[in-house]
């Protein structure tokens, strides 16, 4: 079933930048703690990355990990979730796929090249699609008001 554009509207670039803040301050909340407990106070708050194998896991694998799983189970995170957005597939409307999950998110990184840019595009876009999204075919709606 393609997308019904009378009934959903794809979410914008400052309700999805809300959305992202959410979730940056979720993460953190969780990720703090952990990491200090496995990495120490000094490494957790240091400058530097920690590339330790705790480090990665802690610092990259776990939050990947929550993210797609978020996106695979709920079609949203916590963020997305607190503006009725979610996420899905571009072309059916149905949920993700893990890959696409995964694409999605690998796709971030694509997103993050020319200062965000990829993200900006979003605030451009007609289906409101950033980069990552077009590399995953998704899209991020929430029911018309």
């Amino acid at each position: 079933m393609p997308i019904d554009e009378n009934r959903y509207e794809y979410v914008g670039f400052w309700v999805r930048t809300a959305a992202s803040l959410i979730d940056t301050v979720l993460a953190l909340l969780v990720i703090t703690p952990v990491a200090v407990l496995l990495l120490g106070k000094d490494k957790a708050f240091g400058l530097q990355p920690d590339f330790s194998a705790t480090g990665v896991l802690v610092n990259y694998v776990l939050p990947a990990a929550a993210i797609v799983w978020f996106w695979v189970a709920r079609q949203a995170t916590p963020g997305k979730m607190a503006f009725g957005a979610m996420i899905v597939d571009a072309d059916t409307g149905g949920p993700l796929s893990v890959r696409q999950s995964i694409g999605r998110y690998l796709g971030y990184y694509v997103s993050l090249f020319g200062f965000f840019l990829g993200f900006a595009w979003v605030a451009f876009d007609r289906r409101k699609q950033g980069w990552h999204d077009k590399l995953a075919g998704t899209v991020v709606v929430r029911v018309r008001r």
